[in-house]
């Protein structure tokens, strides 16, 4: 029995796998402590080890598997499928290692750009960058696993070699910008390095006010006021105009328009207007002023600009102004509200009587 199992063909083959595989897998223990102790100071490469941690303990066994199977003598029996089988696997752990490493990266770059803070421009403009990036990234990754893994069956080799093109930059835009799923894969691209938009951005679209929530490889999500979501695809912001509130500064100039009569003074009005912001929790300390800008055959419209530090704040301070201007005028000078005028001809009344 023992002589037939040293004398089988592949005896020898599973005595360096059992040798390896646990050389490996202490060489990815050793090395990634390693790493980790050195990237530390780097917390998006660190971020990236760590993130790599369970692909590599597959990859690197699957790596020293390989290098025995081919080493291994050419008359085995199954060797082809059994090397067809292991690079099938190593591919995918390969691919796997790639996303994983993509995504490390891009949460650690997050982690160090927090955006919870009160002035986020630019924590908004790198979590947007590397949010649409990683995503495209990945998705080439992915593209690109899926083709190589087919290009390893000898029918399926044309298959593969076409998804691998449209994996690469110049495939894409040369042959494959036109359909839609790509035209938003381009779109994204454009978004990440023009930034006509950023995540927490402040967006007047399709006559809703919302906020950016999320940008994914094909569409935006708005979150409007009420707490509905407006879903629009990456292409609408390249090719229809929209209104970005925050697109250099999460500081917002707030304005508020009422319509008194022609008999209201205007000098005790803005002294109220001047209290009223100065009382508010929302203002920022920067500006705030007061000027008629408009004179119907009615009323005059009186116009109050004041500034906040973020767009929620803004809205809440135009709604505290105009609801205090409201109350100054029901309060002290309700004679002079908005009202139609209609005098009667005295020489009709004369001739009536």
């Amino acid at each position: 029995m023992t002589q037939e199992i040293l004398a089988h063909p592949w005896f020898g083959t599973w005595i360096a796998v059992l040798v390896a595989v646990p050389l490996a897998l202490l060489v990815h223990r050793i090395g990634g402590l390693v790493l980790k102790r050195i990237t530390r100071p780097a917390p998006a490469v660190h971020a990236m080890v760590v993130n790599c941690n369970a692909p590599a303990r597959l990859v690197l066994p699957l790596v020293a598997l390989l290098l025995i199977f081919q080493a291994a003598p050419e008359d085995l029996r199954f060797l082809g499928s059994v090397r067809h089988f292991n690079g099938l696997l190593l591919i995918a752990a390969t691919t796997w290692l790639a996303v994983r490493a993509i995504s490390g990266f891009a949460d650690g770059v997050l982690a160090q750009h927090p955006a919870d803070v009160a002035d986020n421009l630019q924590a908004r403009r790198v979590l947007t960058q590397t949010r649409v990036l990683a995503r495209t990234a990945m998705s080439v990754v992915l593209v690109a696993g899926g083709a190589m893994m087919l290009m390893t069956f000898p029918g399926a080799r044309q298959v593969g070699a076409s998804l691998l093109a449209s994996a690469g930059v110049i495939g894409i835009v040369a042959g494959l910008a036109a359909k839609p799923v790509f035209s938003n894969l381009i779109a994204g691209l454009q978004i990440a390095l023009a930034q006509p938009i950023r995540i927490d951005d402040v967006l007047v679209v399709e006559g809703e006010w919302g906020r950016v929530e999320e940008i994914t490889g094909t569409f935006v999500v708005l979150k409007i006021w009420d707490d509905r979501r407006l879903i629009l695809p990456l292409s609408y912001f390249i090719e229809k105009p929209f209104q970005n509130w925050t697109r250099h500064s999460s500081q917002l100039l707030g304005s508020v328009f009422i319509h008194v009569d022609y008999g209201m003074p205007l000098a005790p009005l803005r002294e109220e207007v001047e209290r009223i912001v100065k009382a508010a929790p929302e203002w920022d300390g920067r500006f705030f002023n007061m000027r008629v800008t408009d004179a119907t055959e009615r009323s005059m419209q009186v116009r109050v600009l004041c500034t906040a530090a973020t767009s929620g704040l803004a809205f809440d301070l135009r709604c505290t102004v105009r609801e205090g201007l409201l109350d100054f005028m029901q309060r002290e000078y309700p004679q002079f509200l908005p009202k139609m005028r209609i005098e009667a001809d005295p020489l009709q009344g004369a001739a009536a009587g």
